[in-house]
């Protein structure tokens, strides 16, 4: 496993929409290897591929359970992912990002989401994704598509405090 380096906006790529994986090789398991390792050390919940400059659809996410901290993180890999159905209710949440570093933002997205896919082996994945797992899912998944989350926020500001309005 490697640490890979996660480019940050402006660099083109993450404004790239990513290519589907038709290859469950070994190059793709070492790729998993190293999001999963470079998410991690740098204290992210999730990483898209496009973030180490990879134009590939794959994501990481690692949540643990909002209720009960003690259960520990469950890791999700999913390759070729996609929202089949999103729910009608939706939340305001803060977000960030690695690739955005120092910034927050308030985003507005659907409270669940349904999302297909495939595991790092190719078999297929589904799930139903609810509160901040589904807002992690749904960001990942934005950055398959070239989508980073100041695009969707109403302001961003900087740790500091510093509002930037964006409509």
């Amino acid at each position: 496993m490697t640490k890979r380096e996660i480019i940050t906006v402006p660099h083109p790529t993450l404004r790239k929409k990513a290519a589907k994986v038709t290859d469950f090789n070994d190059e793709l398991q070492e790729l998993v290897e190293d999001m999963v390792e470079s998410m991690r050390e740098d204290n992210g919940v999730g990483l898209a591929a496009p973030q180490i400059n990879i134009s590939q659809q794959v994501i990481t996410i690692e949540f643990g359970n909002e209720e009960d901290e003690s259960i520990p993180p469950t890791l999700y890999v999913v390759v070729n992912p996609k929202i089949t159905s999103r729910s009608q209710e939706k939340d305001v949440g803060v977000e960030g990002c690695l690739s955005v570093p120092g910034w927050m933002g308030e985003v507005e997205r659907p409270v669940s989401v349904r999302i297909e896919g495939q595991t790092q082996k190719g078999e297929p994945f589904k799930m139903r994704a609810r509160g901040w797992l589904a807002r992690i899912f749904q960001h990942e998944i934005d950055h398959l598509n070239g989508i980073v989350f100041t695009d969707r926020a109403d302001e961003v500001w900087e740790p500091e405090g510093e509002v930037v309005d964006l409509v």
